[in-house]
C-alpha cells in the first residue's frame, strides 16, 4: 500500500490512521521491560476474537483501568476492582479477559528473571528471506506454540499460540513487514 507520502507498506496499515500510526510507530519495534511487555500481552488477550482496531482505540481507557499495566499494581486488583472494569465503557467488558488479565499479573509476579526475560527467550533467529505478501505471513510459529504453552504452565491464560504470535510481531521479536515495507528490517 502506498500512503500519502509515497512509502509502501504493509497491506493491513493503510485502512484507517490509527492502523498507519501503529504500523509506522510501533509494530515490530523491539518492546522490553516486565510492564511493557505485559500490556501487550493484556492487550493481545483483549483482542482475542474482535479487531486489534478496536484495542488500539480503547488502549488509553486500557492503560487508566489498568493502572498503567503496572504488574504489581494489577496483581493487586480484587473483586471490586473486577466490579469496576465491568462497568468501564471504555474498555472491552469480559469477565474472562479481565479476570486473565489479573491472574496473569500474578503470575507474572512469580517468574523468577520477570516477563520480558521469559518472552523474549522464545524470539526466533530472524527469518530471511522476509514475507512477500500478507499470504506469506504465519499465524503462529514453533516458537509462539512453545512461548504460548510455557505461559499457560506458569499459570498465564488468554495466551494461545496466536496471541503468542501477535505479541511476537508487536513487540519486535519477529519482524514480519513484508519485503516492499520501508519498515522491513528497521
Amino acid at each position: 500500500m502506498d500512503g500519502d507520502d509515497g512509502r509502501l507498506r504493509c497491506a493491513w496499515a493503510g485502512s484507517t490512521p490509527d492502523y498507519l500510526n501503529y504500523h509506522d510507530t510501533e509494530w515490530g519495534v523491539v518492546l522490553r521491560g516486565d510492564d511493557a511487555l505485559f500490556e501487550r500481552v493484556s492487550l493481545e488477550a483483549f483482542q482475542s476474537g474482535l479487531s486489534w482496531l478496536t484495542i488500539l482505540r480503547k488502549r488509553a481507557a486500557f492503560r487508566t483501568a489498568f493502572s498503567g499495566f503496572v504488574i504489581a499494581d494489577v496483581a493487586a486488583f480484587g473483586d471490586s476492582d473486577v466490579t469496576r472494569l465491568m462497568v468501564d465503557a471504555g474498555i472491552v467488558r469480559n469477565r474472562a479477559k479481565i479476570v486473565a488479565t489479573v491472574g496473569n499479573a500474578r503470575a507474572a509476579l512469580e517468574l523468577p528473571n520477570g516477563l520480558s526475560e521469559m518472552l523474549w527467550r522464545f524470539a526466533p533467529e530472524p527469518k530471511l528471506p522476509r514475507p512477500a505478501s500478507p499470504a506469506d505471513v504465519p499465524a503462529t510459529s514453533p516458537e509462539s506454540v512453545a512461548m504460548a504453552k510455557e505461559l499457560k504452565r506458569r499459570g498465564f491464560s488468554f495466551v494461545g499460540q496466536t496471541t503468542a504470535y501477535a505479541l511476537m510481531q508487536a513487540t519486535g521479536m519477529v519482524d514480519d513487514h513484508v519485503a516492499e515495507c520501508w519498515r522491513a528490517g528497521r
